[in-house]
């Protein structure tokens, strides 16, 4: 696991807000940035799955897309900034595409507790660390800066006004 840079931080900042636009939309509170190697947001995305679909998650949104715009030699350079940690799903596909470093801002472990603290209902999936699922990923995150940021995106969407 690496350090997180001041640049880190920027694009993290904004997948809170990302987060934020989700949980406003009646989402879930995730949102993800994906930045090519010359730093350049090539797209955004938030959760969508409130409509009913549960696999319309914002990391593997960006998965899908870099394929359709990063050649394949473009995608280990590229980083996902994430506000939380990819689940199984959402880090396999990162994995299957080739995309490179993934930046978290709260982890799987985190989310699981506020969830239980919120009184949301499990997962269907067993939270796993990234490199869990995907061994040969560089990560950094969490960033203790941004977890009560985070946390609070968690209890709104859980209905806590």
């Amino acid at each position: 696991m690496d350090t997180v840079s001041d640049t880190d931080l920027v694009h993290l900042r904004r997948c809170v807000e990302l987060a934020a636009e989700a949980v406003d939309a009646g989402h879930q509170a995730f949102g993800s940035v994906l930045v090519d190697a010359g730093g350049v947001v090539v797209a955004e995305a938030r959760n969508e799955e409130g409509g009913g679909d549960a696999t319309r998650h914002p990391e593997l949104e960006l998965a899908q897309l870099a394929v359709r715009h990063l050649a394949p030699q473009e995608r280990p350079r590229a980083t996902v900034y994430t506000s939380g940690e990819h689940c199984p799903m959402c880090a396999a596909a990162h994995a299957w595409v080739g995309l490179g470093r993934i930046v978290y801002a709260t982890s799987g472990e985190q989310t699981a507790r506020w969830a239980a603290e919120l009184g949301a209902a499990p997962s269907p999936v067993v939270s796993l660390a990234i490199n869990e699922v995907a061994p040969g990923i560089p990560t950094a995150g969490p960033v203790p800066e941004l977890a009560d940021a985070v946390r609070e995106l968690h209890r709104r969407a859980a209905g806590g006004a």
